[in-house]
């Protein structure tokens, strides 16, 4: 690519897909107020999720709300940057598990206006809200409508549609199948070393990382979850502000992933049997994770989980 602020943005990218948080932030901040709206929208974004994982908050609240309000703003854009901006500011929403934007229009109305790469993307960002909706069964469905139909072609949006699979596979009960999936991921992210999504969807997979990747993979296994905890610490910290809602901020990665499948109704045996461990040893985690966010049952552990 010729040098420029298209060429820049392309670098901030790759280092923030491949756990480069400082490095994607210093180099989107420039364009935070670009005179071109797409320049502009993409530095935010990619600027927002690298100051969460920096725990520079304030600058993360900044971005953000620099894309809700040119979305706000943007209604005589032309369509194609209208397309963006509403892009944009949906996946910045959804990711962050926040409600929409008032001025949302319908999915339908401006996913067609976008490049193929970014379509598949925001596909991934609709299974993504679909998962949210605990619509599981459609969000899959979206998932494998979307690779079948050319995704794969496009490595970031491939690896981030595979991962919300596991989410909605692991929902499911269907353990084959979301494994089947991250591996698949895994293959695609290998070799660019592009984990950050990895860590940025640890606590939705179930416990699939551990299971998966740490047994045959450690060391990048511990790589990723130095992303969680600090994407993590800092996806609460505007999370939990904005929603008013409690999602655990003192479990362990370990803690989290028992606790969410028994907050999935696995039991006991059905989470030693995959893990591959004792039974004790989930019983364990799981009282720590219940005496922590003192809980008496695993119903109300669903409260403080993601989803």
């Amino acid at each position: 690519m010729k040098a420029g602020p298209q060429k820049d943005i392309a670098l901030a990218e790759y280092h923030y897909f491949s756990g480069q948080a400082e490095k994607a932030m210093q180099e989107t901040e420039p364009y935070l107020n670009a005179e071109d709206g797409a320049t502009k929208l993409s530095a935010c974004w990619i600027f927002a999720y690298a100051c969460l994982s920096m725990g520079r908050i304030d600058h993360a609240r900044y971005a953000l709300n620099e894309i809700k309000s040119t979305l706000a703003a943007g209604g005589e854009n032309a369509t194609p940057i209208r397309a963006m901006e509403v892009f944009v500011a949906f996946a910045a929403a959804v990711l962050l598990h926040l409600p929409l934007p008032a001025e949302m229009p319908p999915t339908k109305e401006f996913l067609p206006l976008l490049p193929p790469g970014l379509r598949a993307f925001a596909l991934y960002v609709q299974a993504h809200y679909l998962y949210l909706k605990e619509e599981y069964a459609r969000s899959a469905g979206v998932v494998e409508a979307t690779l079948a139909m050319g995704a794969s072609a496009y490595p970031i949006s491939a690896i981030y549609l595979h991962l919300v699979a596991v989410m909605d596979y692991m929902s499911m009960k269907q353990p084959d199948r979301a494994q089947a999936h991250l591996l698949t991921a895994w293959e695609i992210a290998r070799p660019d070393d592009l984990i950050e999504g990895f860590g940025e969807h640890h606590g939705l997979l179930g416990a699939m990382l551990e299971a998966t990747i740490k047994p045959n993979w450690p060391e990048d296994f511990k790589r990723i979850i130095d992303i969680t905890y600090r994407f993590s610490s800092g996806w609460r910290r505007v999370h939990n502000p904005i929603t008013g809602h409690d999602v655990a901020d003192d479990l362990t990665t370990t803690e989290f992933a028992m606790a969410m499948l028994a907050a999935r109704s696995w039991t006991n045996q059905e989470i030693a049997e995959y893990l591959n461990i004792s039974i004790n040893t989930v019983k364990s985690h799981i009282s720590e994770a219940m005496k922590k966010l003192n809980v008496e049952n695993r119903k109300d552990l669903k409260q403080y989980m993601l989803r």
